[in-house]
């Protein structure tokens, strides 16, 4: 007899250390994707934020020692050292073995996460949090509930710079999903060349859920919801308004980038981008940039997290199914 869902998840919980802010689970083992018809076969993808890695580590590696690479036996203050210096600064454990379901789980420290999610340092965990998760844990914490917030709010933002005057709903979240993997290699070797299509289409309802009240609050959006389209204005004062709510690094980005840089004053220079002619392609250019620096250090760690053989194996699994759906 199969059991439900959160049952499963309770269990599987239960072999980690307690003490994390938050626990989402993400992907196509929980939210239905095309091309996937049997969800149960899929692997389980979790994200464990906590407030201190080298502690909980030192706790997981009591319990799960053999979900480490040979990185275990440096020990979990070095452990946690890799996981917060280098690629997005989350360490995964992959191909992992957990109540009969083959499983991955990310451990990312809060603080890093908050600040991913307010700035987009890296744009990796807070891209994954721009589409449907399922939250299955998380602490009464003011500052994280606002990052996560905003972070979806960016998302918005960034999206209706790089859309037309009139769009769809499926248009605009997918343009909301491709941020995250606009810039990131593996798109071109390893990834399903139609993932952000195979993630949208089937769950545009928890998309519409995820986002409903942001798109009602934004005044320069019109949104026909009973047809299922939506409308804007490109102009200047419209994009300078969503330039000026974009995260930190982006901003940052586009500062560095633009053919205005020659003024000194920054709110000038973004005002500059929103009267130029290429203000949607500067804003995808520097999206991408910020991916592909974090997806190339990300995936550069996970040789030593993984360990050689699970990364050669997970890698092998990819290309396959990339092959497989071309």
């Amino acid at each position: 007899m199969s059991i439900s869902r959160q049952v499963l998840f309770d269990r599987i919980l239960a072999h980690f250390p307690n003490n994390m802010a938050m626990v989402f689970t993400y992907g196509s083992g929980v939210y239905q994707q095309q091309g996937h018809s049997d969800m149960s076969k899929n692997m389980l993808d979790f994200i464990f934020a906590v407030d201190s890695p080298s502690q909980w580590h030192q706790e997981n590696m009591k319990r799960n020692i053999k979900h480490y690479s040979f990185l275990k036996y440096t020990g979990p203050h070095n452990v946690s050292y890799i996981q917060n210096k280098f690629g997005a600064g989350i360490y995964y454990n992959t191909l992992v073995k957990c109540e009969d379901r083959l499983i991955k789980y990310g451990v990312i420290s809060t603080e890093r996460l908050v600040r991913d999610l307010y700035d987009w340092d890296s744009l990796y965990v807070s891209g994954r949090l721009h589409k449907p998760v399922l939250t299955l844990h998380k602490v009464d914490n003011y500052e994280l509930n606002t990052a996560l917030h905003t972070n979806l709010q960016s998302a918005l933002h960034t999206a209706l710079l790089l859309l037309p005057e009139q769009f769809t709903e499926e248009e605009l979240f997918m343009t909301i999903s491709g941020l995250s993997y606009t810039g990131d290699f593996r798109m071109t070797v390893g990834e399903n060349k139609n993932k952000v299509s195979n993630i949208v289409k089937p769950n545009l309802e928890n998309f519409r859920k995820l986002y409903e009240n942001l798109i009602d609050s934004e005044h320069h959006v019109h949104w026909n919801k009973t047809d299922a389209w939506l409308e804007q204005a490109t102009v200047p004062s419209t994009q300078c308004h969503h330039l000026n709510l974009l995260p930190k690094m982006l901003q940052f980005t586009l500062i560095k980038k633009s053919k205005a840089k020659g003024h000194r004053d920054a709110e000038d220079i973004i005002r500059g981008i929103a009267y130029g002619g290429d203000c949607p392609e500067l804003v995808r250019k520097c999206v991408a940039d910020i991916v592909k620096k974090s997806s190339i250090g990300q995936s550069a760690k996970g040789v030593l997290t993984a360990g050689v053989s699970k990364t050669l194996r997970y890698s092998m699994n990819k290309v396959r199914k990339m092959l497989l759906k071309s």
